[in-house]
């Protein structure tokens, strides 16, 4: 959420800066400064008429201390006026808070000056590529060919056991799924992360204060017998771990790893894209998390982008870095990288990470702070990034990796996989 302050001292400059994200603020806005305005001057009259009630209550008992019983009783008609004028400011302040908040939720993040215009993926920015051109040439099998060759996923049996979009694996790519989950948590605890384990199901206030409440309620399962939600990304968990929380500045950088499964209503579309793996409802992911300094943070991103590109280099995946446009750019996100690997047997990228910096969007909605050297309270940046999601990430090796002799596994996995082939 936008402080309310930046809106207040340039207006105008918001309003421009999100037209970025193909976003018109200026109506939003307009109310949300009328309500300001008005909620200022019910704060004002409310503290005025708290500071006239002490007043009186002062005078009061020193009338009652000079014995003057009369003036003093005259006096406390006064106060049973004021409290009630106090009453009806308070009821009317809490509404006007209430309207101001639920429209500076309709706000987006203001996009980082880097962020290109553009209005969907197609006007991405490939900043960097890391493959052998040849390999755009070559052709091979879809992994859910592979699949049904080796019989190591069951989308059938999936939908028999829950529906579309929630797949079986079994034998050596169940292995591989372990093996990965592994391999990426032991190498974010060997760069300095903290490993969580943090629940599947969060609250309302959990899913309000990362911005998956209340823009993308649609996309989340909702228990019926219970106002749990199913989390969509082990970001929603871990950045709530600080959730009305007053940092110190020692304390930065925070860095969080968390493994989880994920669950997304939205990924049941159908058609060629969504075939197999490339998009599921529930699927496994291991999340880093960082909280830091607001002066730090874009050096962050890039070394979390750093990071990220390690583990695809790592597991010899051909793979692009894009810098999402305004367009492509989530509700919550200043700026966003996204990693994509090439899988042969689909002639296609697929994105397998989003590393955002959100800046102190989520930050302002969960009361997420810190104090300064000077003992001033700022408020801090969050920051979080796909290391990695596993579906495409297992898409991509088996593509990439047909051999005669089987899918070969990628030298860094095999001491976690205990097998060189799926065969």
């Amino acid at each position: 959420m936008l402080d309310i302050n930046l809106i207040r001292q340039d207006a105008e400059g918001v309003i421009e800066k999100l037209k970025v994200k193909n976003f018109e603020a200026g109506n939003t806005i307009e109310k949300i400064l009328e309500i300001d305005k008005n909620r200022r001057t019910v704060q004002k009259n409310l503290d005025d008429t708290l500071a006239q009630s002490k007043q009186i209550a002062r005078e009061i008992g020193k009338l009652f201390k000079e014995g003057k019983q009369e003036e003093a009783n005259a006096k406390k008609e006064e106060t049973t006026k004021l409290k009630a004028k106090s009453k009806d400011l308070a009821g009317e302040l809490e509404e006007l808070q209430k309207q101001q908040q639920a429209l500076l939720t309709e706000i987006p993040n203001i996009p980082h000056p880097s962020v290109p215009t553009g209005k969907s993926d197609e006007d991405n920015e490939v900043v960097e590529k890391k493959y052998d051109q040849k390999i755009l040439k070559e052709t091979g099998k879809p992994h859910w060919e592979l699949a049904e060759k080796y019989d190591v996923i069951d989308f059938g049996l999936g939908v028999k056991l829950t529906g579309a979009g929630f797949p079986v694996y079994k034998g050596k790519v169940a292995r591989l799924q372990r093996a990965l989950i592994n391999y990426f948590i032991d190498t974010a605890r060997a760069a300095g992360y903290e490993e969580i384990q943090p629940p599947l199901l969060v609250n309302e206030e959990s899913g309000y204060g990362t911005g998956q409440l209340p823009d993308k309620e649609g996309q989340m399962y909702e228990l019926k017998n219970a106002p749990l939600f199913l989390i969509p990304t082990a970001e929603v968990p871990i950045t709530n771990i600080y959730r009305d929380v007053i940092l110190k500045e020692k304390d930065f950088p925070i860095k969080n790893v968390a493994y989880s499964s994920c669950f997304r209503r939205e990924a049941g579309s159908y058609g060629k894209d969504v075939r197999g793996l490339n998009r599921l409802h529930q699927f496994d992911k291991v999340e880093i998390v960082q909280i830091e300094h607001p002066d730090r943070s874009y050096e962050t991103l890039d070394n979390m982008v750093n990071y990220v590109k390690s583990l695809l280099k790592n597991l010899e995946l051909p793979y692009r870095v894009l810098r999402l446009c305004g367009g492509d750019l989530s509700f919550t996100s200043a700026l966003t990288f996204d990693m994509e690997v090439y899988a042969k047997g689909q002639k296609k990228w697929l994105e397998v990470s989003s590393i955002s910096n959100f800046e102190s969007y989520q930050a302002n909605r969960m009361k997420l702070r810190f104090k300064n050297k000077e003992g001033k309270t700022m408020m801090a940046h969050t920051l979080n990034g796909s290391a990695l999601a596993l579906p495409r990430i297992v898409a991509a090796l088996m593509e990439n990796n047909q051999t005669p002799e089987g899918i070969r596994i990628p030298e860094a996995l095999v001491p976690y996989t205990g097998f060189d082939y799926i065969n």
